[in-house]
């Protein structure tokens, strides 16, 4: 291995964990913007609600071929390439007078995302052996997505004061900085490995098409019983063409996907919480957010103020995390994030129409805090023990997960408010937020349920821990850490 030192360390560290921020602080502008943009031009409820979906089904339909992409085309390649599509895209939706403008720049974006991500988290598991110096960085990289998506709602409710423009020319900005220091950063890699027959293009075709049509059908689950004939017939399509899929894989001499990576329990525990976890933080979120402006009153920014102390876990996941892990184990520290979220969530349950921020406070300082003891420790376990040349795959998984995570998240919490909707007064409003509010709370019950299956191994890998954490000082990264294998993708 070819070490980088020093300041060169830090700073390719810094500019891989910028994609997940860049990411996060996108997707959280947008969200405070899409009322401006509707009022702007004039968009239908239909089309406003695609300016955010979009973005979701490219980048849920695309990430697992994403990350394999990175394995067998070249991480670097990917990560540049993708960052650039991104920057042209997302100026694209700047620029846009028509509502096609705003949607098909979207969705670009989000498949640019489902490429650039994880090649971006597979550069880190690739440049760090596995053990605490991973750990640390993949710790960071958690803690930066998380901070992007706090500080992209404060700055995206300024910048819609300003224009809502604005909300898509920042990201272009910040991915010219990115793309600039990676050229210079992240080494030239060695060509790929070639085996048999080279792409799997079948297979490429069958998991875009088959996680498209799946993503689709997660989406649609905010119209509730409304057109319920199309969201059934979505995932049944989905499903069929999944099994293709896995038919195309098992037969292929170069498969795009080794099914055999799902035999391992500890990867698809960790993917399996994460989709649960992430669902149901942005499904609070988001009801949150409309019981402040819808029902409280709150403006944007107020919001966007409101909710950045769930920002603590920028903070919280590169500093207290680490220590934990160290000590506990992944899964432990996992399990009590999950246990942490369903007191906080749970303590909104009761939730009335006069609450103050002090009484909300409690939850939102524990949701934060939860996240930066579970993200975290899933994305370490959804990487660990993967082969290096799966390294992108197993990226790709997680993300794939966290993608429909959300989408799930947010559409069954929308599907729920609609269907338990009875009036229009305040109180049949609050209590439908209140019913739609036990989303969350069930998501994050069952995953910690999921999770505690994985305990007696979490017990095993601490007991394994003291041998590799011995040598380590300090809860920092070394200025020697990152090293670049010799046959990088």
């Amino acid at each position: 291995m070819t070490a980088l030192h020093g300041t060169r360390a830090w700073a390719l560290l810094l500019v891989l964990c910028s994609t997940i921020f860049l990411e996060g602080i996108d997707v959280a502008m947008l969200a405070v913007a899409v009322p401006s943009i509707r009022s702007d031009l004039e968009l239908g409820t239909g089309a406003a609600s695609w300016v955010m979906s979009a973005y979701v089904l490219g980048y849920a339909g695309f990430t697992l071929l994403g990350g394999r992409a990175a394995d067998l085309l070249g991480r670097r390649r990917m990560f540049l390439t993708w960052l650039t599509v991104f920057l042209l895209f997302s100026g694209l939706g700047g620029f846009a007078t028509a509502e096609w403008m705003l949607i098909v720049a979207r969705f670009v974006t989000g498949v640019a995302a489902a490429f650039m991500t994880p090649a971006a988290l597979s550069l880190i598991t690739t440049s760090y052996e596995e053990g605490p110096r991973r750990n640390q960085a993949l710790l960071v990289f958690a803690g930066t997505a998380a901070g992007g998506f706090s500080l992209g709602l404060v700055i995206g409710g300024v910048l819609t004061e300003l224009g809502w423009r604005w909300v898509f020319f920042a990201p272009v900005l910040l991915s010219a900085a990115i793309l600039v220091a990676a050229l210079r950063l992240i080494p030239p890699q060695s060509a790929p490995a070639r085996t048999g027959a080279g792409f799997d293009v079948p297979g490429a075709l069958t998991a875009a098409g088959a996680m498209l049509l799946l993503a689709f059908g997660v989406v649609r689950l905010e119209h509730g019983l409304d057109g319920w004939w199309l969201t059934l017939g979505a995932v049944a399509a989905g499903l069929l063409l999944l099994a293709v899929f896995v038919a195309v894989e098992r037969r292929g001499k170069t498969p795009l996907v080794r099914l055999g990576i799902l035999r391992n329990r500890a990867t698809v525990r960790a993917d399996l919480g994460a989709l649960l976890f992430v669902g149901a933080f942005f499904g609070f979120q988001f009801v949150l957010t409309l019981y402040l402006q819808e029902l409280r009153g709150w403006s944007s920014l107020q919001t966007a103020i409101a909710l950045i102390v769930m920002g603590c876990d920028a903070v919280l996941a590169p500093t207290l995390t680490p220590r934990l892990v160290n000590r506990f184990g992944n899964v432990r520290v996992a399990f009590g994030g999950f246990l942490l979220a369903v007191l906080a969530y749970g303590l909104f349950l009761p939730v009335g129409l006069d609450w103050t921020y002090a009484a909300m406070f409690p939850t939102l300082i524990l949701a934060g805090t939860a996240f930066a003891l579970a993200y975290g420790p899933l994305t370490i376990a959804a990487t660990d023990g993967v082969a290096e040349h799966e390294q992108g795959l197993a990226s790709g998984l997680l993300n794939t997960a966290t993608q429909f995570g959300s989408a799930l998240g947010i559409s069954a919490v929308t599907a729920v408010y609609g269907l338990t909707l009875h009036g229009t007064t305040p109180e049949a409003t609050l209590s439908a937020f209140r019913w739609a509010l036990m989303v969350p709370v069930a998501m994050v019950a069952t995953g910690a349920l999921l999770l505690g299956g994985g305990l007696r191994k979490g017990r095993g890998e601490r007991r394994e821990q003291p041998t590799t954490t011995r040598t380590r000082r300090r809860d920092t990264i070394p200025a020697d850490a990152v090293a670049q294998t010799a046959d990088s993708r």
